[in-house]
């Protein structure tokens, strides 16, 4: 029910689909969104604007699936599952800003007992990087997403979690929760859930209860 929006060669809109078969699909956002940020650092770099004594900001991962560039949304995910026969498929739906779009997406209006959060401001690659394209960005990134599309299938979350820790934005930052709560966030424990320390002690937060942003 979310809309993408899209500018013919100002983003790279595509999905991917694949059988999967995991022990446990937990996490697997977060797995997806490690695979894209490795794949989009090593691309930047080759194609920097800085120069060597300014390093490029690292793409920080957003819980629980957007990307960040200097504290701007650069990319988003989201997945969804059906049963294709006897077998479970996987879509993966990636939208990644080539270009930084022109306004801020509109903000959402706050349902009954929730708090309406502000949007996060946009950024795109070539904010950072020489010009390149969608196609620069969807060959760069392809083939590690479906090799760790894969490991994850395999090994679970547990892959993946140091490595996403290190690229985690909310980590040991004030938060506000949709449903009003605040707190600080504690990383993500082994199924990929939100860790946020509270006044009232630790809560776990999943992907579906609320939506989380920096104070």
């Amino acid at each position: 029910g979310k809309a993408w929006q899209s500018t013919a060669g100002a983003s790279l809109t595509f999905s991917l689909g694949l059988p999967l078969r995991p022990a446990d699909w937990s996490g697997l956002s977060l797995a997806v969104g490690v695979s894209v940020a490795d794949s989009l650092d090593a691309l930047l770099a080759q194609r920097a604007l800085t120069a060597p004594l300014q390093p490029l900001p690292t793409v920080q991962l957003k819980w629980p699936n957007d990307l960040w560039m200097d504290g701007k949304k650069v990319a988003g995910i989201l997945i969804e599952t059906a049963h294709a026969g006897d077998s479970r498929f996987v879509v993966i739906g990636i939208g990644i800003n080539i270009t930084p779009p022109p306004e801020l997406p509109a903000p959402r209006q706050a349902t009954p007992g929730s708090v309406a959060l502000p949007p996060t401001p946009p950024t795109g690659l070539a904010a950072f990087a020489h010009p390149l394209d969608a196609a620069d960005a969807l060959a760069s990134l392809l083939p590690g997403l479906v090799a760790d599309v894969l490991t994850f299938e395999a090994h679970g979350f547990g892959a993946f979690a140091s490595r996403f820790a290190a690229r985690d934005a909310l980590a040991q930052q004030p938060l506000l929760l949709s449903d009003g709560t605040q707190g600080t966030g504690q990383g993500v424990d082994a199924t990929g859930a939100l860790q946020l320390l509270t006044a009232q002690g630790m809560r776990v937060v999943n992907s579906a209860e609320v939506s989380v942003r920096p104070v």
